[in-house]
């Protein structure tokens, strides 16, 4: 691979907002008729969409009202304002890449408004990434389908092949395997099976990835 770009996925990857937002989801449903702890809300939504958690939680009992997608949105939007963490390493990662000369981006099935919140915090990071900051609701085809990173790779000005996509979830992983770039799973909490079976190759601390990725 002679790589000439890299595509991180945000939520997970880049800032630490996953437990966050599994806790305000957990919370919210509960109030719905739904109890799951934020431990069976990851392992069910990880990856997806809010609207697919409302389809997913409807299916399973939950009586969500009309208007709730924009509620749980705003729910979640204000916890991590709150404070989200940039996720360890990761300003090193962007450093070497800059180094290598090696383009980067994110293609995240967050919103926009989402990413300015969490990476917002983190100008160090934020204001490197302007301009390539991607979302599904630019294209309306949320991972796993591949049309996100493929649509990444382009405007990073990359051949998908000379690519690697950063992920933490299966969707996310499949979605790299299906636009035919080398995915590496990122897994700091040692549940990386799942990231393998996409054909990710896994790695559990974020100061290995520039190994990995031959820099």
């Amino acid at each position: 691979m002679a790589l000439k770009a890299v595509i991180f996925d945000c939520d997970g990857v880049l800032v630490d907002s996953e437990r966050l937002s599994d806790e305000v989801i957990a919370a919210n449903l509960a109030r719905h008729g739904l109890n799951l702890p934020p431990e069976r809300v990851s392992a069910l939504f990880l990856g997806g969409t809010i609207s697919g958690v409302g389809e997913t939680a409807r299916a399973l009992g939950a009586d969500l009202p009309p208007g709730w997608l924009d509620g749980i949105h705003g729910e979640i939007f204000d916890r991590l304002a709150q404070g989200t963490p940039l996720v360890a390493g990761v300003t090193s990662v962007l450093d070497a890449l800059d180094r290598a000369g090696i383009a980067y981006g994110v293609g995240s099935n967050g919103s926009h408004k989402k990413m300015a919140i969490t990476l917002g915090q983190h100008p160090q990071v934020f204001e490197r990434l302007q301009g390539r900051l991607f979302s599904h609701h630019d294209i309306g085809a949320p991972k796993p389908d591949p049309a996100l990173y493929l649509f990444a790779a382009q405007a990073l000005q990359a051949h998908p092949a000379d690519c690697a996509v950063v992920e933490d979830s299966p969707a996310g992983c499949k979605a790299a395997a299906r636009a035919g770039i080398r995915c590496f799973g990122y897994a700091p909490h040692g549940k990386g099976n799942q990231l393998a079976d996409e054909g990710a190759t896994v790695f559990r601390h974020m100061h290995e990835l520039p190994q990995l990725l031959g820099l």
